[in-house]
């Protein structure tokens, strides 16, 4: 069996939803060995809430599923008929990405991204910060509370952020955790 990865269109937000349904109505039919795998791509970050740090998922493609399937060489396979029309009428379910319908197979380079991506984030969650160059911002604490600066760098592996300050006159880099910052 020639497995490969196809990506799904599907409503918005309601990607996990479409899994569960899609996955048992695979396994109903008995469908596990055309199509084993259905996946909504994520990546864990930190996120700040309310003052307290969360790790969180974030959809890495919203409305929009993995399915990993053989579809195999023959349009006339019984089996595979089967699959396909399982997956199109599961409510929520859009479409495969690809010409006229036709499912477009993603490179092995393209998986192994995606799921590298995955399972990096679990291991280590990246940093959500919403904050770009050249952004302004206001300081909420620390020696600098109260003064205003402009993003300079962004280092979301560390969760830092370099700020410049403008102190007695001149421009003073400043590197602050993203949480000691707002957005003016």
């Amino acid at each position: 069996m020639a497995y490969k990865w196809y990506f799904v269109r599907c409503q918005s937000g309601r990607e996990d939803s479409i899994r569960k349904q899609l996955e048992t109505r695979i396994q109903i039919k008995g469908l596990q060995d055309v199509i084993p795998q259905v996946l909504v791509p994520f990546e864990r970050v930190t996120d700040l809430k309310g003052g307290k740090r969360k790790v969180v998922s974030r959809k890495l493609y919203p409305g929009y599923l993995m399915v990993q399937a053989d579809f195999g060489e023959s349009a006339e396979d019984q089996r595979m008929l089967e699959a396909r029309s399982t997956l199109r009428e599961t409510p929520g379910f859009g479409d495969f990405l690809g010409t006229r319908g036709e499912p477009s197979a993603l490179t092995e380079a393209q998986v192994t991204g995606i799921l590298s991506r995955m399972s990096d984030s679990e291991e280590r969650p990246q940093v959500a910060i919403s904050l770009r160059k050249s952004d302004m911002v206001k300081i909420k604490s620390g020696a600098f509370d109260g003064f205003d600066g402009t993003v300079d760098e962004v280092n979301p592996d560390k969760g830092t952020i370099k700020v410049i300050v403008t102190i007695f006159g001149r421009p003073t880099p400043v590197e602050l955790e993203y949480w000691e910052v707002e957005s003016l």
